[in-house]
């Protein structure tokens, strides 16, 4: 008489059999209306389904868990953006790679100009050194040019007989002589002594003309 249906009426309004109208979801008419719609999918119409942003109400009652369907074409875009974003940061990192190579070729020429700005002047050269003589021994080598012959330099230095009185002098004893080689200066320790070969030093040097 109130007009409120029992639980068995209830019951009986579907007899064990939830249907889509009686849990509040679409019918199957309904979404393959929406799927000919968008023309995205081929066939719709499982409860609790998310499509195209749409989520289906479910209850207590769904008798099916909510599943997300991406599009291919979605995928695709997604795809296309990552690939992208690779490209652009392979740019970045060549170009980062370039300019730190410029930079280092940069800074070791300003690194070889100074060096040879402040190179002290060479008066002799080693055109000549003899294997296992004292010159060798020492690590003279030929085209080292020398700038100090222990006490002998470009100021003093008038022929080659200044170098040969201080080998004379200093026979058994080291001698500090700097030569530059490669572009760089190296100072060797030379001592003048007799050996199987010719003369205290084993080597030949002939003057520079500046």
């Amino acid at each position: 008489g109130s007009g409120v249906p029992t639980a068995q009426g209830a019951a009986g309004q579907g007899s064990g059999d939830l249907s889509s109208s009686s849990v509040g979801y679409p019918t199957r008419t309904r979404w393959q209306s929406q799927a000919g719609a968008s023309g995205k999918y081929s066939q719709l119409g499982q409860q609790g389904v998310l499509e195209e942003g749409w989520v289906s109400p479910l209850g207590e009652a769904s008798p099916t868990p909510c599943v997300l369907m991406v599009s291919p074409t979605g995928l695709q875009n997604d795809h296309k953006a990552v690939m992208k974003q690779v490209e652009e940061a392979l740019h970045k990192l060549h170009a980062r790679e370039k300019e730190k190579h410029a930079r280092d070729e940069a800074e070791a020429l300003a690194e070889a100009m100074s060096q040879s700005q402040s190179l002290p002047q060479a008066f002799a050269k080693v055109n000549s050194v003899s294997p296992g003589s004292p010159a060798s021994v020492s690590g003279l080598q030929v085209d080292d040019e020398i700038v100090e012959f222990g006490s002998v330099n470009a100021n003093n230095f008038q022929n080659l007989q200044n170098i040969a009185t201080v080998v004379q002098h200093s026979e058994g004893r080291p001698l500090s002589v700097t030569v530059i080689r490669g572009g760089r200066r190296v100072h060797v320790g030379l001592t003048p002594k007799r050996w199987a070969g010719k003369g205290l030093l084993g080597c030949n040097i002939i003057p520079l003309q500046r």
